[in-house]
Order: C-alpha cells, then structure tokens, then sequence
C-alpha cells in the first residue's frame, strides 16, 4: 500500500500515523534503517501538521479581526 503524502492527509490521519509511528520506534524492534525510513515519515507529518495548524490559527485571526465588532451569541448545536 503506498503512503499518502502529507500534505494530502487530513490533521487526525496524519496524527495518528504519527502515533503509530512513535509506537513502532519506542518498542525498539526494527532495524535501522527502518527506523530511520519510520524517523524521517514522522518528521515529515509532524511539518505538514504544523503548517496546517498555521494555516488555520491565521484563518480564526482573520474571521476574529473581521467580526471582533460583532456581538457574541450563544452557539446551539442542534
């Protein structure tokens, strides 16, 4: 099965890739170099994770600086 680029996973898929990924490196039962391989996966999720919550601390910034003269109203999740 090929892997998903990261920058196409959604947040929590890469998430939890990553804590598959800390599991296999934390039993100690792999080979180097697929430690390494698992290493540098988990680097590049952890990046693409933290660009989209970049990504998305900007967009709350921008609606909050937009909308910060509007009144506060209570959220009804029906």
């Amino acid at each position: 099965m090929a892997l998903k680029k990261p920058e196409n996973m959604h947040y929590e898929e890469a998430i939890d890739e990553l804590e598959n990924i800390v599991n296999h490196l934390e039993a100690g039962d792999l080979p180097l170099e697929d430690a390494l391989k698992q290493f540098e996966r988990g680097i590049a999720l952890t990046r693409s994770n933290n660009q989209k919550l970049q990504k998305a601390q900007q967009q709350v910034s921008i609606l909050m600086q937009q909308d910060a003269q509007a009144p506060l109203q209570e959220f009804n999740d029906e």
